[in-house]
């Protein structure tokens, strides 16, 4: 993909202005100067008056206890004063009757004049030149339209002729300047007039372009004048930074984290005049994939290529190398940041996946490693495994009943890695399989001249570093003479394996772990990052000998392609936009500082708190394993959908990476459960006040094995949401199962139980049982609680359990196993003190049993039953 496949993002408004203009369409172009001709490098215009505040404070022009926000709102204040003032002309003021209004005996030492020379200086350095609305004005001077400015503001025309002093804005000398201070009157109330009056044209021959709704689209409209509706913000950029706010000062609602040299650095204004190029294309879903492109991943990969690119400039690496498939998009940033920053690197993609190069690394020798790796392969069964490792079943005639067995627990995996290293025989199989798939590994590497220095540098999105790893340990065996470096959009605490190997691995958004609250995040939920940086191919399986790659079949739907490319485009255009400011700007500054925390921010509130959109498009979107394996899951499981309206907050985070690749997903499809975990997030609430009041309880799982002997399992803590209903999901790996004994409300309680789901693996086979009907739970065990019909059941103690048959229906125990439940609870006394329902009686419980026989067996099944029953009947009266 090339920057021109993003070319066609055509602004609308921008497109109006060029043909007006070259269709002399208009007597004079007016155009508004705050956010159209310039744009600040902060997200709201006050917060200028804090990063003021900080620098007289660092001059020593401000005491020490007056903060950021302490200082902005006292700017604020002095404003609000110098209009209600009653000399204010029109309620409009100077910046000096402003400073006039401030406490100056604050600035001892520092003459009012150098007081308002300080905020105009900073009003330069943090404002930047809308290039787009300059070349209309440059298109419009060279076809002799006149041009104006019309501005509500408190500059003087000598300040205002300092801000507007730039070399990209020489089209602008000699405009006629129309200042809401110097007339009395601002665009809401009488300025508009003045201008059309001064100008001397009707209404109709005056075109003017301005962000505002009101002052510069609504008012001017009404008296004839036409303009273009310059926008700022639209409503989802305005939630996306809503969903950013980061922590509110604690002695002011300012923006926290502004650098004082660089403010957001322009993140922000950047971000909205993407957002205003387009990307509402061909369907809804495709417009908010570019929009998630271009406004939360654009700005962070471009941020992470430029860090690459100086990185790698400054340790004097003129190539590195992007495994694909996330290469193909990583290493089109990197050359396009090295391009706009004048360095001399250059990024190239190269095949590598995780899945190849621990094959090529592998230590048979070891039985430990044979059996990580074999873990890492859990949704392969054992005879996939064995054509992973080139090897025929027959050679393990001991596996012969096991071929089809999911390598779905711990147990499993070291069963069979002691089953492929016991004889020699095997090992050396083993060996062949590894060296050729190294030779094969390298080869192509080799063919890519990915080997012709010493240092082999690595440009991924990161997360453990295991391709760097295992890739190291296949270059020292094959003694090389080449170590590999990794630069990586963040790394988890699993990268320590590399620095204890010694090798070079920095993380740009975080490093081993830290910060946690960043990396933690990026690591639970990284699927959408991932997913929307990979190229439209499958993933890579293996070489040819002849070091061609391999490519798994493309798993993707047509519709999930399509969004994903819509998504990289929107990283492009932000890209384009930002490098144009790199290029034509003066000292415009880089993402590879201060910058950091910012981005990291973006990037973290879109992955804990996705909007309805963005839940809506991800959701459906496939998840692909990717370690060897062939198994294909939505990022919103189907089996957890049904669940969302159990779900609490602190759910969401008991969720593994097995249960949800992406919690935040989940959440969004609830409006109330999304709201809860948003004001959780952003610290408004603390967790407990969704959780039940009183001594907490906890849904507690043991299990019998076929000795009858029973053993503790897992538990979850029994919370209770917004729709007054409870959740609890847990795992269970073991020899194998016969029965599990389920205490849902670990307490005593009355229970409305609407499902209980298992999915188990037994005999190699993914099974689902479920219980949600009266006939189901008539059938089943009841310890110390009593069903009373329906799917009511009533405990009486802490330990109080349902006991669930797993080998009944499969005839076989079950070596893993997920319960499922989603169920209300009515809590009782834990005296034991209280009136106790009346259990539900023989009869019921026979006909509802009666009923699930019938309808799951037919008549026979059903007379079957009864005979048996009568039978038992005749013995106990005997």
């Amino acid at each position: 993909m090339t920057g021109s496949a993003v070319s066609g993002h055509r602004h609308a408004q921008l497109h109006r202005l060029h043909t007006a203009v070259l269709d002399r369409a208009c007597a004079t172009l007016c155009l508004d100067v705050f956010d159209t001709v310039l744009w600040r490098r902060v997200p709201r215009p006050t917060d200028l008056f804090g990063l003021l505040g900080a620098r007289l404070r660092d001059d020593g022009r401000c005491p020490s206890w007056v903060t950021d926000a302490t200082f902005r709102q006292l700017r604020i204040d002095a404003e609000r004063a110098a209009r209600a003032q009653g000399d204010a002309l029109g309620g409009e003021v100077s910046l000096t009757e402003i400073w006039r209004a401030m406490p100056l005996s604050l600035f001892r030492d520092t003459t009012l004049d150098e007081l308002i020379r300080a905020e105009v200086d900073l009003e330069r350095a943090m404002t930047e030149v809308d290039l787009d609305i300059a070349a209309v004005a440059r298109l419009a001077r060279r076809g002799g339209i006149p041009l104006a400015l019309v501005s509500d503001t408190y500059f003087s025309r000598e300040q205002l002729a300092q801000l507007l002093d730039r070399p990209e804005l020489d089209a602008l000398r000699g405009a006629r300047i129309f200042r809401s201070q110097e007339y009395g009157a601002d665009k809401s109330s009488g300025l508009w007039d003045i201008v059309a009056r001064e100008l001397g044209h009707s209404p109709e021959r005056i075109l003017h372009v301005g962000d505002h709704e009101t002052a510069d689209h609504e008012i001017p409209g009404k008296l004839g004048i036409r303009t273009v509706h310059y926008r700022r913000l639209d409503e989802d950029f305005s939630r996306m930074l809503e969903r950013e706010q980061e922590p509110v000062n604690a002695l002011g609602p300012t923006v926290t984290g502004l650098d004082q040299e660089h403010g957001d650095f322009g993140l922000t204004s950047m971000r909205a005049k993407v957002l205003q190029t387009g990307g509402r294309t061909t369907s809804s879903a495709t417009g908010t994939a570019w929009r998630f492109g271009a406004a939360v991943l654009g700005p962070v990969l471009t941020g992470f290529a430029e860090w690459v690119a100086l990185r790698a400039h400054a340790a004097g690496l003129r190539t590195v190398w992007c495994p694909m498939r996330e290469g193909e998009l990583l290493s089109e940033l990197v050359n396009n940041a090295a391009d706009a920053r004048g360095l001399a690197v250059v990024a190239k993609p190269v095949w590598l996946s995780r899945h190849v190069a621990s094959l090529a690394a592998l230590d048979c020798t070891s039985r430990r490693a044979v059996q990580e790796f074999i873990r890492g392969r859990h949704l392969l069964t054992v005879r996939q495994l064995l054509e992973v490792l080139h090897l025929r079943a027959g050679e393990i005639p001991h596996l012969a009943a096991e071929l089809d067995t999911l390598l779905d627990n711990r147990q499993v995996a070291a069963q069979l890695g002691v089953a492929l290293t016991e004889t020699p025989h095997l090992l050396n199989r083993l060996r062949v399989t590894t060296t050729a798939a190294r030779e094969r590994l390298l080869k192509a590497l080799r063919d890519a001249g990915a080997l012709a220095g010493s240092e082999l540098p690595l440009v991924d999105l990161g997360w453990g570093g295991t391709i760097q790893l295992h890739l190291a340990r296949v270059l020292r065996i094959a003694g090389t003479g080449t170590t590999t470096t990794g630069f990586y959009l963040a790394t988890d605490a699993r990268s320590a394996r590399l620095y204890s190997a010694g090798l070079r691995a920095e993380g740009y958004l975080g490093q081993a772990g830290h910060p946690r609250e960043i990396v933690g995040v990026l690591a639970r939920s990284p699927e959408v990052v991932e997913q929307s940086v990979n190229a439209l191919c499958g993933s890579l399986v293996d070489f040819t000998d002849d070091g061609s790659p391999v490519l798994a079949p493309v798993t993707a739907t047509t519709s999930q392609n399509r969004e994903r490319r819509s998504v990289q485009e929107g990283v492009l255009t932000f890209q384009r936009y930002w490098n144009r400011q790199v290029r034509t700007a003066t000292d415009w500054p880089t993402l590879t500082g201060a910058a950091r925390p910012r981005l990291a921010n973006i990037l973290t509130a879109a992955l804990k708190t996705p909007t309805t959109d963005e839940a809506t498009l991800f959701g459906n979107w496939r998840h692909e394993d990717n370690f060897g394996s062939t198994v294909v899951t939505r990022i919103l499981p189907d089996d957890l959908a049904p669940a969302i309206p159990y779900l609490s907050p602190a759910d969401l985070g008991d969720l593994g990476m097995r249960d949800s690749f992406w919690p935040g997903l989940l959440a969004a499809s609830d409006p109330h459960l999304a709201a809860a975990a948003r004001a959780i997030s952003a610290g408004a609430i603390e967790p407990a006040a969704f959780e039940p009041a009183g001594e907490p309880s906890a849904t507690t799982l043991r299990y019998r094995t076929a000795d009858g002997e029973w053993h503790d399992g897992s538990s979850r803590r029994v919370r209770i949401n917004h729709n007054g209903l409870s959740f609890a999901r847990m795992d269970l790996q073991t020899s194998g199962a016969t029965h599990v004994s389920l205490a849902v409300p670990g307490r005593p309680a009355l229970v409305r139980v609407d499902w209980i789901e298992a999915a188990t693996v037994t005999g190699g086979r993914h099974e689902v049982l479920r219980w949600q009907t009266p006939a189901d739970f008539a059938g089943l065990t009841f310890v110390d609680c009593a069903w009373l019909g329906a799917n009511l059941i009533e405990f009486h103690s802490p330990l109080a359990a349902v006991w669930l048959p797993l080998s009944a229906e499969h005839g076989a125990p079950a070596t893993s196993v997920r319960i499922t439940a989603g169920f209300a609870m009515l809590p009782r006394s834990r005296s034991g003190l209280g009136y106790r329902f009346t259990p539900a009686g023989p009869i019921t419980r026979l006909g509802a049993i009666a009923e699930h026989v019938h309808r799951s067996r037919g008549i026979a099944g059903l007379l079957r039953f009864a005979a048996r029953a009568l039978l038992r009947r005749i013995a106990r009266v005997r």
